[in-house]
C-alpha cells in the first residue's frame, strides 16, 4: 500500500485530497507551517499525521503530493527528487484521479465552494458520490458513481482535468498576479471547455460565458427567459427561497432553498440543470435542496448575545456584493456592519475602486490591514488607500475591537481569505466576557 505525503497538506484543496485517500483505505500524511488553519480540522477528526515542514519526512517508496502554494525548491520537494521519490503536484494527482468516476467539475471565478458543497449534497442522496470541496472538506465513498470537485482557474490548473461535467458559474477578472487581464481569464476557460467529454452546464446571465464554445453541449441557466433552465416566481424571505424551474419555458418544478441571495438561486439552477441532465427525478433534488445548509466559511452564521456574527471568505468585489444582499435578504431590519481584510497586495491594488463600490452598500464599514500570502508579502499600497475611497469606513485593530460596540445587536460580516477570523473570534470573545462583566 502506498504512503501518500502531502507537502502543505493544511490547504483547503490539499486537505480535502487528504481526507479522501484516507477514506478509500489509503495510507496519508502530511507537513505544513506550524499556524492553524481552519482546513486541518477534518484531518484531526480523522487523525491524519501532521508533521512540521522537514526533508526528514521525506521516505523512500512514498509518493509525494506537492500542494501548489509551493514551489520546487522547497526542501521537501527537493529531497524527495534526489531520492527518487514520486513527486506529483496536487492538480496533476486529481487529473488522474476522477478517471475513476463520473466527474463533474465546477468552476468559476466566483461560487465555486458554495455550488461543490451544493451538488455533493444532492447527488449524495442519490448516488454513492466522493467530493472535494475547497473549504477543506472531502470524502472517499466506497464504490462511488459521482466524483465532484472544485477546479480552480488560478494558473490554468484546471487544464490537469478532463472531467465528464462542468458547471461554469461566471468569469470575472481575479488573481491579478497571474492573469494579465480579463480577456486572460476567459483564455482559459476557453480552453478548459475544450477538455469537458459530456456537456457544460453555464450561467447564461453571465455575458462572458455565452461566448464559451466547446466540443459538448453548452446547457445555459439564469434569470433570463432565453436559457435552457430559468428560475421564475421567485419568493424570498429571511428563511431562504423558492422559486420555480422552467426547462425551454416549460414549468419543471418548485423548488425551495435555505440560503439567501440571488447567487444561491443561480448555484441552485446549475445543479438542478446537471441532476436533470443526469436523469435524477425532481422530488430527489428537491428534497436534497431543501436540506442544504451551505459550507464552511460561506456565510456561516452564529449568533452571540443576541448580536449576529456572520463568517464569509467574501474576498472579491462581486462576492462583496453577494454576501451583503444575502445579508439584506436574512435580516431586513438589522443594521449590517462590514469588516473586511483584503487579501493580497495584487488584488486590492487592481480593483481597489470596485472593492470601495461593493463595501459602500453596507451601513458601515471597518477595514483590517491587507492579508499578504505565501507568494507575496509586501506591496505598493496600504490599508488606508481603501480606507480613503470609503466615507466613514474606520481601520480595525485587533487590539481596539471594542469600537464595534457602539453598533448593539447588528449583524456583523467578516469577510476575507486571510486571517480574518482572528478578528471575528476575538470580537465573539470579548461579546462572551461583555456579557458576562
Amino acid at each position: 500500500m502506498t504512503l501518500f505525503h502531502f507537502t502543505g497538506i493544511k490547504g483547503s484543496g490539499m486537505s480535502s485530497l487528504a481526507q479522501i485517500l484516507h477514506d478509500s483505505s489509503h495510507t496519508v500524511q502530511g507537513s505544513d507551517v506550524e499556524k492553524y488553519f481552519f482546513p486541518e480540522a477534518p484531518l484531526h477528526e480523522r487523525k491524519i499525521t501532521i508533521l512540521p515542514f522537514d526533508e526528514n519526512n521525506i521516505k523512500p517508496g512514498m509518493t509525494v503530493i506537492a500542494g501548489n502554494a509551493y514551489s520546487d525548491s522547497h526542501p521537501e520537494i527537493v529531497k524527495a527528487k534526489e531520492m527518487g521519490v514520486d513527486v506529483i503536484r496536487y492538480h496533476e494527482f486529481l487529473g488522474q484521479y476522477m478517471k475513476k468516476f463520473v466527474s463533474i467539475a465546477i468552476t468559476g471565478s466566483h461560487g465555486k465552494t458554495s455550488t461543490t458543497g451544493l451538488l455533493a449534497h444532492v447527488l449524495s442522496g442519490n448516488s454513492p458520490t466522493s467530493y472535494l470541496i475547497g473549504d477543506g472538506t472531502g470524502r472517499g465513498i466506497e464504490n462511488s458513481e459521482y466524483f465532484v470537485f472544485e477546479a480552480c482557474e488560478y494558473k490554468r490548473h484546471f487544464l490537469a482535468y478532463e472531467p465528464d461535467y462542468a458547471i461554469m458559474t461566471n468569469i470575472d477578472f481575479d488573481h491579478p498576479d497571474y492573469f494579465k487581464d480579463l480577456d486572460d481569464v476567459m483564455d482559459a476557460f476557453g480552453e478548459m471547455a475544450f477538455k469537458v467529454k459530456k456537456a457544460i452546464i453555464a450561467c447564461g446571465d453571465d455575458i462572458h460565458l455565452q461566448q464559451i464554445q466547446a466540443h459538448v453541449p453548452v446547457v445555459y441557466y439564469g434569470f433570463d427567459e432565453g436559457n435552457d433552465f430559468s428560475a421564475k416566481n421567485i419568493k424570498k424571505s429571511e428563511k431562504g427561497t423558492t422559486f420555480d424551474v422552467y426547462v425551454r419555458n416549460e414549468f419543471y418544478d418548485t423548488f425551495t432553498i435555505c440560503l439567501p441571495g440571488d447567487h444561491a438561486i443561480l448555484n441552485a439552477l446549475g445543479v438542478i440543470a446537471l441532476c436533470h441532465y443526469e436523469g435524477i427525478a425532481a422530488a430527489g433534488i428537491k428534497e436534497r435542496l431543501a436540506t442544504f445548509n451551505g459550507v464552511k466559511r460561506r456565510f456561516t452564521v452564529t449568533e452571540s448575545h443576541g448580536r449576529v456574527i456572520v463568517d464569509d471568505y467574501a474576498h472579491h468585489p462581486t462576492e462583496i456584493k453577494a454576501t451583503l444582499q444575502s445579508a439584506r435578504q436574512k435580516y431586513p431590519n438589522k443594521e449590517i456592519i462590514a469588516i473586511f481584510q483584503p487579501h493580497t497586495f495584487t488584488r486590492t491594488a487592481a480593483l481597489l475602486q470596485q472593492f470601495a463600490d461593493s463595501l459602500q452598500t453596507a451601513d458601515h464599514v471597518y477595514l483590517c490591514d491587507i492579508f499578504g500570502s505565501a507568494r507575496e508579502q509586501s506591496g505598493n499600497l496600504s490599508i488606508n488607500d481603501l480606507i480613503d475611497k470609503i466615507p466613514g469606513a474606520k481601520h480595525l485593530l485587533l487590539e481596539n475591537i471594542d469600537v464595534l460596540d457602539v453598533h448593539g445587536n447588528a449583524v456583523f460580516l467578516f469577510m476575507g481569505a486571510g486571517d480574518i477570523q482572528k478578528y471575528m473570534h476575538v470580537f465573539s470573545d470579548h461579546t462572551k466576557k461583555e456579557e458576562t462583566a
